[in-house]
């Protein structure tokens, strides 16, 4: 490992705390522990999207309608964001170990229910319950990795959470696609149970016992817990169901955003009322750890962002299935496991600034050279923007990680670790409603200007008309049917071309977007060899 040779500063000869580097390295129930958080964070993020290519299939088995079904993955998103930031707090009432235990048997037992609904009622509720007992192994890995590994062993823990969180949404597709295709949509959810088995094992085993301290939900930040529930749980649906809805031509999201900003405005009043506020907004106050927020809400969005646009350029373009897609899709995992080895040692050695900065360099240009995609691309057209996609993620999600809990005490790591996946979640969250609404209003605007280039009277236009007609004429015998053929493929193919040009241009404002986080990054900072975390910077 990385920390083996790793060399400690001399002590300070002022009679300072000695250098973290001289720390005792971390003992195998540390690791334990550390692997039991990695386990439960990949399970939560790999559920966000594995039911993507199953849902099909889970449609016709409980009998809904797109539309309806869509609710099953926003269900789990948005039960999900309400509880990451609820973590620190239902931490510090049960205790580490109980609330992690907890979490686990409740999420074996919703994925089960998931697996044996047969309605959709049923299912979205079992949904529910798997997001908001799933979303607390996020943040939750993050909090074992900061509290129980020594400094100099940290980039080893965090690169491990980083690769975690990247990988995660990348094969739920494809593990969903596979068991789906060869086993059954089923399988989804009860592929959890042999996992939560293990996780279970691990958790009590390298985490040890604590009291509980029940008292503190009356003394509680119940306005702010209530205003966070109300507001982000509001808002995710809004975002998800936005564009479908027309925004504000529909009577429920008029609803459900006024519910979002009352929601969000009793969050605002309980950092002034409240002693100890569930979301710890102060945090921001210190501008390095602000800076890490902004640049996740915006990395977060891109994430989300390419795991929705390559997909669907291969179905609608290329004629991919979902095995298909995830195949290219995970070629930008393949860095990820090509520089797990290396990333520990250049997160020590490199400036957190040079490694943000050249992730967002690297993800901006893989979005770039997609802008030129055609018609005619497949899947291999992709090969080189996906693999400089994921150095790019890499680079950008483990220096962020580090300097996230290095911004801040270990006492806050619990609170600022929820807020940083908060950002992340709600970025991503926030990027797909952006991107939705872009998407279909480019794409009409191109369908209507590719129709008015085309007049019926030009002798291009006719003669592919009586090209195609001709083609059609041979095989059905009916002249009328034969035109109507060859109309409709034209009319294909200006769909297809608005298509394509709407999927360029949205990589484009991805890379600008991207782009415009790198003064942010020059904010962050690097910590030193024993230099004590940041404690709530107000400069």
């Amino acid at each position: 490992m990385a920390e083996a040779v790793l060399p400690g500063p001399p002590p300070a000869a002022n009679g300072a705390a000695p250098a973290a580097p001289s720390e005792p390295n971390a003992k195998a129930a540390d690791w334990i522990a550390v692997a039991a958080g990695a386990l439960g964070a990949l399970m939560a993020t790999l559920d966000i999207s594995i039911t993507n290519s199953a849902l099909p299939q889970i449609q016709g088995a409980v009998g809904a309608t797109g539309t309806e079904g869509t609710w099953i993955s926003t269900g789990y998103l948005m039960s999900e964001i309400v509880m990451i930031p609820l973590a620190a707090w239902l931490t510090r009432v049960f205790g580490l170990r109980n609330f992690l235990v907890g979490n686990a048997t409740l999420f074996t037992l919703f994925s089960v229910m998931c697996g044996l609904s047969g309605s959709l009622s049923t299912l979205i509720i079992a949904r529910i319950g798997q997001g908001f007992t799933g979303g607390a192994m996020i943040p939750t890995a993050q909090t074992i990795i900061r509290t129980r590994l020594p400094r100099h062993q940290l980039p080893v823990g965090m690169t491990m959470f980083g690769l975690i969180v990247i990988l995660g949404p990348l094969l739920g597709p494809v593990v969903g696609g596979w068991l789906t295709e060869n086993v059954s949509w089923h399988w989804c959810f009860f592929i959890n149970v042999p996992v939560c088995a293990a996780l279970l094992a691990l958790l009590l085993l390298g985490l040890p016992s604590e009291r509980t301290h029940l008292d503190q939900f009356l003394r509680a930040d119940w306005l702010g817990i209530i205003g966070l529930a109300a507001g982000l749980s509001t808002l995710t649906v809004v975002l998800e169901e936005g564009q479908r809805e027309r925004w504000f031509e529909s009577g429920l999201i008029i609803g459900l955003s006024a519910a979002s900003a009352f929601g969000l405005l009793l969050v605002a009043l309980s950092q002034r009322w409240s002693a100890k506020p569930i979301l710890r907004l102060s945090l921001m106050r210190n501008k390095s750890y602000a800076s890490v927020i902004f640049i996740v809400f915006i990395v977060g969005a891109g994430l989300y962002g390419v795991s929705y646009l390559v997909p669907q350029f291969l179905a609608l373009i290329s004629g991919y299935n979902a095995q298909q897609s995830g195949t290219v899709m995970l070629l930008s995992g393949l860095p990820a496991f090509l520089m797990m080895p290396i990333l520990p040692r250049l997160i020590t050695r490199l400036d957190f600034r040079v490694m943000v900065i050249a992730g967002l360099l690297f993800f901006a240009v893989s979005c770039l050279l997609d802008i030129n995609l055609t018609a005619q691309s497949v899947g291999h057209d992709f090969t080189l923007s996906q693999l400089l996609r994921g150095v790019g993620q890499m680079l950008c999600m483990m220096p962020l990680n580090q300097a996230s809990m290095a911004a801040v005490s270990r006492e806050e790591s619990g609170d600022a670790a929820g807020l940083y996946n908060m950002a992340r979640n709600l970025g991503g969250s926030v990027g797909l409603a952006v991107l939705g609404t872009f998407i279909d209003r480019r794409n009409a605007l191109h369908v209507d200007r590719l129709r008015e280039s085309m007049n019926a009277n030009s002798p291009i236009v006719q003669e592919r008309v009586a090209a195609g007609t001709a083609s059609h004429l041979a095989q059905v015998g009916d002249a009328l049917h034969a035109q109507l053929q060859a109309l409709k493929e034209i009319a294909l193919q200006v769909q297809q071309q608005a298509s394509v040009m709407t999927f360029s241009e949205t990589f484009y404002a991805l890379a600008i977007a991207l782009l415009l986080c790198i003064p942010l990054a020059l904010l962050l900072k690097t910590p030193r060899p024993g230099q004590a975390p940041a404690v709530n910077e107000a400069h």
